[in-house]
Order: C-alpha cells, then sequence, then structure tokens
C-alpha cells in the first residue's frame, strides 16, 4: 500500500485530503455541503433583495436585466438602489459572522459577542462625539466607527492586564466595559439636541439606509485582506477551543494565535459597524447556525461568513417589505429574530448538559 494511502486511514471520518504539491489540506465533506447550502441560501437572499420592495420585479424582469435587456426604470431601481444596498448588507453580514465566530473560539463561550466585549458600544460613542463635534447635523466619515471600536479594545486590554488562558478575562471584563461605555453613551445623548439625537438613533439600531459601492470599499477590501488569512489559520484556530495545556502541547503558539483571532475579529467587527452602525444578534447567530449545519462542534469560519450575509440580507429585504414607506432599520429585524435565536440555544444547551 502506498504512503497516501496509509495516511488517509489514520484520517477521521468524513475528511477528505487535497494535496497541491507539498501543500496540503483537510477538508470535512460535511462543512464542504454546508458551506455549499450556505452559499446558494446567499444567492437565493440576493436575488429576493433584487425583487422584493415597493415596486416587485418579476423572476423574468431580473433574468432580463441580467442579460441586459431590462426596462431603464427597473435597471435604476436595481443598479442604483437595491443592488448597492444588498452588496452592503452582504459584506457587513459576512464581517460580523467572522467576527462572531473567531471571539466564540477565542472566549469558548458562544454568547462571546463584539457587543459584549464593548466594540459597538464604543463605535457608537464615537460616532456621537464626532457628530457633536460637527456642525451640519450628520454622522461623519465611516473610519470614526472602527477608531472607537479599536479603543474600546485597548482600553479592554489594559483593564484586563491580560489575554487570560482561554480569552475568559476578556469576555468578563467586556461585560463590566460595555456597560460602562453604554451608560455613559446614554447620559450623553439625553443632554443633545433633538437633531443629533434623532440623526444617531437610526444609526446606533443597525441600518443600511444610504450606503453604497463607495462606504462598502473599506469594508470589501478588509474582507478579501483577512478572510483568507483567516481560513489558512483555521487548524491553529481550532485548537483554541481545547485546554491551553492541551493546545500548548500539540505546537500552538498560543499567544500569537489569540491575538490573532482577536486583532481579526476587532478589524471585522469595526469595519462592519463604523459602516453600518451595530447590527444586533447576528455575529451570535451566524456562527450557531453555521456550526449546527457543519455538524460534530466544528469551527465553521467560511460558513459563519456566508450565514451572516444571508441573515443581513435577508433581515434587510424583511424591513423594507413590512414598512414599505419607511426606512426600517435592519437592525430591528435582527433584534426581532435574535430573541428566539437566544432562547433556542438556550434550550438546546440545556438539552446537552442534562438529556
Amino acid at each position: 500500500m502506498s504512503a497516501p494511502d496509509r495516511s488517509s486511514i489514520l484520517l477521521e471520518p468524513g475528511l477528505v485530503p487535497v494535496r497541491l504539491g507539498r501543500v496540503s489540506f483537510l477538508f470535512a465533506r460535511r462543512a464542504l455541503l454546508a458551506d455549499g447550502l450556505l452559499a446558494m441560501a446567499v444567492l437565493l437572499a440576493m436575488m429576493f433583495a433584487l425583487q422584493a420592495g415597493s415596486t416587485w420585479i418579476s423572476p423574468r424582469e431580473l433574468l432580463a436585466l441580467v442579460s441586459g435587456k431590462g426596462d431603464g426604470a427597473v435597471q435604476l431601481l436595481v443598479y442604483e438602489f437595491r443592488l448597492p444596498r444588498a452588496v452592503v448588507g452582504l459584506l457587513a453580514g459576512a464581517a460580523l459572522g467572522l467576527a462572531g465566530c473567531l471571539l466564540q473560539a477565542l472566549t469558548r463561550n458562544r454568547l462571546a459577542t463584539p457587543d459584549l466585549l464593548g466594540l459597538a458600544d464604543g463605535a457608537t460613542l464615537a460616532m456621537l462625539l464626532a457628530l457633536i463635534a460637527g456642525s451640519t447635523g450628520m454622522l461623519g466619515p465611516w473610519w470614526v466607527g472602527p477608531l472607537g471600536a479599536l479603543a474600546a479594545v485597548c482600553l479592554l486590554l489594559l483593564l484586563a492586564g491580560r489575554m487570560g488562558t482561554q480569552g475568559q478575562r476578556l469576555l468578563i471584563v467586556g461585560l463590566a466595559l460595555g456597560a460602562l461605555l453604554r451608560a455613559g453613551l446614554e447620559l450623553a445623548m439625553s443632554r443633545q439636541e433633538l437633531l443629533h439625537a434623532s440623526a444617531l438613533y437610526s444609526w446606533s439600531l443597525g441600518s443600511l439606509n444610504g450606503r453604497g459601492y463607495t462606504a462598502a470599499l473599506p469594508l470589501a477590501v478588509g474582507l478579501v485582506v483577512l478572510l483568507p488569512i483567516t481560513l489558512f489559520s483555521h487548524r491553529r484556530l481550532v485548537l483554541l477551543r481545547f485546554e491551553s495545556d492541551l493546545a500548548s502541547s500539540l505546537g500552538l503558539s498560543l499567544r500569537m494565535c489569540q491575538w490573532q483571532a482577536l486583532l481579526t475579529a476587532v478589524a471585522l467587527a469595526g469595519l462592519a459597524i463604523g459602516l453600518c452602525g451595530p447590527i444586533a444578534f447576528v455575529a451570535l447567530a451566524a456562527p450557531l447556525l453555521a456550526e449546527k449545519l457543519s455538524g460534530g462542534g466544528r469551527l465553521a469560519l467560511l460558513g459563519s461568513a456566508l450565514a451572516g450575509s444571508m441573515l443581513v440580507v435577508l433581515a434587510d429585504t424583511v424591513a423594507r417589505i413590512l414598512v414599505p414607506d419607511t426606512d426600517l432599520p435592519v437592525g430591528v429585524v435582527c433584534k426581532l429574530l435574535g430573541g428566539p435565536c437566544l432562547l433556542w440555544l438556550l434550550f438546546a444547551e440545556h438539552e446537552r448538559r442534562h438529556p
């Protein structure tokens, strides 16, 4: 029996080896199937987003539009209004889903999200300060949000002192920091003029209103750079879910891997929050959905990004359908879906521990 045949016997059932010269990769069949299904779901969600709204577009009209034979009014509606908004939702959802997956692996806690670590509150507070400093009553540039998220993480690391054996220290300190930042934000909001408060309110719920390709460009660049790096580090990131002694014995540089996961999550979440505001529950629900589909408790990095894209695009489309004449923020729909998701998670954990 040849060496490749002998090595394949030692693989876990369901794993498929792929060799490209001296580089080899392992893929799980069920994870590949789950990612394929989620990719199809994202495509269907995008098609639904382009069709749905105050003016519905039939599948035949959409097909004619793709082939370059569509009506001028339909082209204007799709290419200038619906498609840019759907693309922004796709990118923001992917960033939030991947950030949530990394934070859950880092802290070994399914409830770990950018919201719990204070990223969203730091970004929102920074946007409020930029709004107050301006004189137009409009929100500041997109990069104010990521700067606020980065400042919140620096404060978090300063207060936490160190990462902790598995990142649990960050989660505990992050809860306290988030509550403190939220209190300061609410105090500042209560003393602002109605013009400033109303401008920030819609953004603080998470909104895709008025977002276009230009605004989405920094987030697209961030995903193009960080997503492949994260996927290539999948084997090392999986070991974060083990005990620190076991992970170190398997050759993992624990601190370096923790810093990679944290900084990648901060960058992705900060860009998404700066662009669309703190869209709630996507970073919580997307990794859970991807893991359920992948099976075996696997770290579904790509699946989490795809699930996040699907959730945000669908939620924004539902928001446009529910209130056609009002720009309902996508974060409102996500919060309505997030409550049942959290209850499902709690009941599932209880059933797993007490069958």
